[in-house]
């Protein structure tokens, strides 16, 4: 049940965004359709740049939560993997060239090879993790460190380029639809994995090993495996928002691309009411909490507040969180609850 109640913490975290922009400026919600750089016929606005942006956190959300219910921790180095499959990816694309027109390979190509590379890297997380029984911040600190030095190598220091429009669509817009691109990836993700916990064990596998490890090997369970699996999930995760991230700009910054974005990731499983320390998850509230997090990020820029300053007002956001998860807290909630229901019922 508490499972299902998740969902509430994300939600009342979004009311009370919702209410703070209503009132501070009800402009915040106007939606407006107009011409992009390219001239389309886009649609625009504080909402649509939350959705937009928030998409690529959400993805991440959905590897970051199977690895932290699995293995009870959290890989930071999902910013420095995504600079390793974006730069791979413009590897293929723009081949030995600094700077193309025409692409040496499908796009379709360059992802698919960005996504065996990101889950290999994902295997190496879990491995160091399932096998080798590292902490899995310790264990993901290693690519953290290097990953971003092992991107700039792939592309020899260059900073590749693509002049080419259709490859701007990942990250933009496709002509004749003005949604965000991102955001119809990010729902095609959330489909897929939604039918994967619908039809496979792997969430009542992932909670089974996060739960009690021991227990889940005694009833024929590989705890390692699953682990594993998690591990390569997120890897598969941070290839398609690398794709996002590289499309949006057509080229690739290693030392700011996703920079900070694990911090992000991991406080949208928090924000979700999922327990940092494994076991039982809400992937819908994962989500969500991705978007309530773009949505704070959103507000905070609309207001002026500085790009630098964005952190201590996250860091209030944790520490709300950590207080409200104590079960300390919880339980004087959940005793002050009881009181208040009986006194409901004398009113009525």
């Amino acid at each position: 049940m508490q499972n299902k109640k998740q969902i509430f913490i994300p939600l009342a975290a979004l009311i009370v965004l919702a209410l703070f922009n209503l009132i501070m400026d009800p402009s915040f919600f106007k939606i407006t359709m107009g011409l992009n750089s390219e001239g389309y016929q886009v649609l625009s606005g504080p909402l649509i740049t939350i959705l937009d942006s928030g998409s690529e956190l959400a993805i991440l959300a959905i590897g970051m939560t199977l690895v932290t219910a699995a293995s009870g921790g959290q890989d930071i180095s999902v910013g420095a993997a995504v600079a390793i499959a974006g730069s791979v990816m413009l590897r293929v694309l723009c081949g030995t060239e600094a700077s193309v027109s025409e692409l040496k390979a499908p796009v379709i190509v360059a992802f698919l090879i960005a996504c065996v590379v990101a889950m290999l890297f994902g295997a190496f997380n879990g491995i160091l993790v399932a096998y080798f029984r590292i902490q899995p911040m310790i264990a993901t600190l290693i690519l953290f460190t290097a990953g971003r030095s092992i991107a700039a190598w792939i592309n020899n220091n260059r900073l590749p380029n693509i002049s080419n429009q259709a490859f701007t669509y990942y990250g933009g817009f496709i002509p004749g639809i003005p949604i965000p691109t991102p955001f119809i990836i990010a729902v095609a993700c959330m489909i897929v994995i939604a039918l994967v916990m619908k039809f496979t064990t792997l969430g009542l596998y992932t909670q089974s090993v996060g739960i009690n490890e021991h227990s889940s090997k005694l009833n024929g369970l590989n705890p390692a495996v699953i682990k594993l699996i998690s591990f390569v999930i997120l890897g598969l995760c941070v290839a398609v928002v690398a794709l996002i991230k590289v499309s949006r700009v057509s080229s690739i910054n290693y030392s700011v691309i996703a920079k900070d974005i694990e911090m992000d990731a991991i406080l949208a499983v928090a924000l979700g009411g999922n327990a940092l320390s494994g076991g039982k998850f809400n992937m819908a509230a994962s989500i969500l909490g991705a978007y309530v997090i773009q949505f704070l990020t959103t507000t905070l820029y609309k207001f002026k507040v500085r790009s630098d300053a964005l952190p201590a007002y996250k860091a209030v956001v944790v520490i709300l969180l950590v207080v409200l998860s104590a079960p300390i807290v919880r339980k004087k909630l959940s005793e002050l609850a009881k009181k208040l229901k009986p006194a409901k019922k004398e009113v009525a």
